[in-house]
Parts: C-alpha cells; sequence; structure tokens
C-alpha cells in the first residue's frame, strides 16, 4: 500500500515583490521550512506570476537541472552559452547547470502576465558540461492520458536531463480514470494538480493542491472535474 503526504496550496512559501508573485513548493529565498526542503531530488517548484516587461536579469546556476514550464505567456532567455529563444505556451525547456552557466529570464510580452512552473532536479552527475534544450509540445497529446515531458533518455518523447526522474501533464474529461506506476523501483512521486479536481488514491485534491507518494503499488487517479490538469513528478528518493 502507497504512503502519501498531503500538502494543500495554501500551506506554500509565499512572497510578493510587486512584478513578481512566487509560490514555493520547497524552501527558496526567503521561504524557509525545513520540513519542506525538498522530495528525494527534487529541489525546487516554483509557481510564478510575472508582470509585462519584468524578469530576472543575468544570474548563474551549477550542478542543477532547471525545467521551466511556461503555462500562460512567454519567456525570453539569454545564457551565457550564447542561447536567446522564447519559450512559449506548450514549449518545454531544460538547462542542465552542471559547471556553471549564467542565464536571464523575462517576460516576453510587455502586456500580458507570463504564468510558468520552473522545477529544479538534483543531477546524478555533477559538473557536466552546460546544455540548453527546447522543444514544443502537442497539447492534444495530454487529453485524457499523461504525456511525457521529461526523462533521463534523449532518444525518448521530451526533453532530457541527467537523472533518473521523469515528468508528465495530463488534462482530462470528468470522471476519467487512469493510474500510474513509478519508472524505476524506488522512486517516489510527487503529484500536483494544475486547475481542477481530482482523487489521487483516495485523496480529493483541488488547484495547486500536491501530494506525496511513496511505494511500489500504481497510483490510481481519477478527474473530478472538467478540464482538470495534473503535473506528475517521478524522482529517486536518494540524494546523489
Amino acid at each position: 500500500m502507497n504512503q502519501s503526504t498531503i500538502f494543500k496550496a495554501d500551506s506554500r512559501g509565499f512572497a510578493d515583490h510587486g512584478w513578481l508573485k512566487a509560490t514555493h513548493s520547497f524552501s527558496f529565498a526567503n521561504y524557509y521550512d525545513p520540513s519542506r526542503m525538498h522530495f528525494g531530488v527534487l529541489r525546487v517548484l516554483n509557481d510564478d506570476y510575472v508582470e509585462g516587461g519584468m524578469g530576472f536579469p543575468m544570474h548563474p546556476h551549477d550542478n542543477m537541472e532547471i525545467i521551466t514550464i511556461p503555462l500562460e505567456g512567454a519567456i525570453e532567455h539569454k545564457d551565457s552559452m550564447g542561447n536567446h529563444s522564447v519559450i512559449k505556451t506548450g514549449d518545454i525547456q531544460v538547462m542542465s547547470a552542471g559547471t556553471g552557466v549564467y542565464h536571464s529570464e523575462f517576460n516576453h510580452y510587455k502586456d500580458v502576465a507570463l504564468k510558468l512552473f520552473q522545477i529544479w532536479i538534483m543531477p546524478n552527475k555533477r559538473s557536466v558540461k552546460p546544455r540548453y534544450d527546447q522543444i514544443t509540445l502537442d497539447p492534444t497529446e495530454r487529453k485524457n492520458k499523461l504525456q511525457q515531458l521529461v526523462s533521463p533518455n534523449a532518444e525518448d518523447a521530451g526533453v532530457w536531463i541527467h537523472q533518473d526522474a521523469w515528468l508528465h501533464l495530463g488534462t482530462f474529461d470528468k470522471d476519467s480514470s487512469f493510474s500510474y506506476t513509478n519508472r524505476k523501483q524506488g522512486n517516489g512521486t510527487y503529484v500536483m494538480i494544475v486547475k481542477g479536481k481530482f482523487d489521487i488514491d483516495g485523496n480529493q485534491l483541488s488547484d495547486r493542491d500536491a501530494i506525496e507518494i511513496m511505494g511500489a503499488d500504481p497510483i490510481q487517479m481519477k478527474s473530478l472535474s472538467d478540464d482538470a490538469e495534473i503535473l506528475v513528478i517521478d524522482v529517486p528518493m536518494q540524494l546523489n
């Protein structure tokens, strides 16, 4: 039988910087909760709102797999590797910071708010050569099923990272039932309700609620509302 812990949306950390409204599932910046430092190698899940034309100037990262998922609007990205791109809703961006990289992220639009998830996963290889990737996915491929966004394998669907981790998004009609089994033995699963309502292993959750699940049994999920969206993060529990 799986073991689970529920985190309600309003229990997350929150920072209001005016142009940036940031909600943190794990300790980040000025939000610190020693009981919420990480879930296995999942270190950061930030839920950000960025006003038009605003953003983060050049800043450094190293030894982290950084995944960005725009929910509304578009991000303009520049980095010290020479990349300059716009990541729109439907795109997935990954950056392996490795030995070190600088980058900036700004709302591409002056008059449209940007909403995004940024996820940090601790890598299983340190000091790799920094790399950048960005792809566009077909959102119809996640209708009433989970669409793979991230995996450890370059030949698989989605982008790849230096970790035995898998990320999926799915959008479901009301009363759609499905299950999820961890891709690697010993991994744990972190599930966030992006919008709508779901029953996850008998627990009813709604917008931005999350649940951590440990165990080898398939996770039973059911959508309780129309156009309900879910994010599933499957990660190793042992830190490297």
